[in-house]
């Protein structure tokens, strides 16, 4: 997971592609049929869905302690990053970029999440009509829904018909949906304790990727709180997109300019420790809703919907890499490495970085 969280540039979607990548293809550890339970069920969770996913996979193949040392690693690297990141920007007053590295990287990375949608969709297609549910998600992603509603409604949906004929008996439980927390009170000086519960909220009530939490971000901390400015949070969402590993590491850079290296520390406790308390209680229940005639099929439809929005995320992401005809050429290269030869995606990453600080230089 360290090597992971050091290498996964790009957000969520890389993420599971590249977890995917390790723990189904290279390493065996699970059928892609689990991996897509296990996926299906944390997309249903508030926080960082991916970091949860790398949480659940490392207490699946190591239990409790895997849980607690799987995911710590996959977070920590990408913490350090940002906190040397926050100490420049606060000493120089730079915005962090990652100019020549994500040049070349993000081509790659494209062609890696295009690889695993492909991979992971035929796992996950199990009907032809299926196909209506991640469509319907990915024009949902577009359209600027929740993400909990297209999750929600592609659980519910393959439920509903899978069990069309018990609707005409006894009444069934269905998957509940989560609810939100209300909004915290406003602090202008927050201490330790302040930042802990403000960050800690937003662990809980923050659906869909790292990207979602910029919303959240401008709406607490620079309009209810006034903690920061919108220049400051857009810096700290700026941090959190160029470095590998969970964009919710943005709080990092967020505690940093609150409080120093003691108060990164506390928002990175606070927005990532409800996602191992929730996954913990999650974990043990999978082979339940497996089993579940009703919760069984949810997984399946909620997996299909996130594949969806998984979609959106990519073609986002491709029209932001894809700048150049270099770009486009190391994209479609790494397409076809990977489609020929399934290398270790790290090796296509550190290619992708060579060529992007090769082409800064020049």
């Amino acid at each position: 997971m360290a090597k992971l969280g050091t290498i996964a540039f790009g957000g969520p979607a890389v993420h599971v592609a590249m977890l995917r990548e390790e723990v189904v293809r290279r390493r065996c550890w699970l059928e892609d049929s689990e991996f897509l339970d296990l996926f299906g069920a944390v997309s249903v969770l508030p926080g960082p869905s991916s970091t949860q996913l790398a949480i659940v996979l490392s207490r699946r193949r190591a239990g409790w302690a895997g849980l607690v040392v799987g995911g710590a690693c996959f977070i920590a690297p990408a913490m350090s990053i940002v906190l040397g990141l926050a100490w420049a920007y606060r000493r120089y007053h730079a915005t962090p970029t990652g100019g020549g590295v994500l040049y070349g990287v993000e081509p790659v990375v494209v062609a890696v999440v295009a690889v695993a949608l492909w991979e992971l969709g035929r796992s996950a297609l199990k009907e032809r009509w299926f196909v209506l549910i991640g469509a319907g998600a990915l024009a949902a992603y577009f359209g600027g829904i929740n993400v909990l509603v297209p999750l929600a409604a592609g659980g519910l949906a393959v439920s509903l018909v899978s069990n069309r004929d018990r609707l005409t008996g006894s009444p069934a439980l269905l998957p509940a949906l989560p609810v939100l927390a209300a909004v915290a009170p406003a602090r202008i000086r927050p201490g330790s304790l302040a930042v802990l519960s403000e960050f800690a909220k937003l662990g809980v009530i923050v659906f869909g990727s790292g990207y979602v939490l910029l919303a959240f971000l401008r709406a607490d901390l620079v309009t209810h709180l006034h903690w920061l400015t919108e220049h400051q949070v857009l810096d700290a969402v700026a941090a959190g997109q160029v470095t590998p590993g969970p964009v919710f590491t943005t709080v990092t850079f967020v505690g940093y300019l609150l409080g120093g290296v003691p108060t990164a520390l506390v928002s990175t406790a606070g927005i990532f420790v409800p996602s191992f308390v929730m996954v913990s209680a999650l974990e043990p229940l999978v082979g339940r809703i497996r089993r579940s005639p009703w919760l069984a099929p949810a997984v399946e439809g909620v997996a299909v919907a996130a594949l969806g929005l998984m979609a959106g995320v990519t073609v986002d992401l491709g029209r932001t890499a894809v700048l150049d005809p270099l770009t486009g050429l190391l994209a479609m290269a790494a397409l076809a490495v990977l489609l020929r030869w399934r290398p270790n995606g790290a090796w296509l990453v550190a290619g992708g970085a060579a060529v992007g600080v090769a082409h800064a230089l020049a």
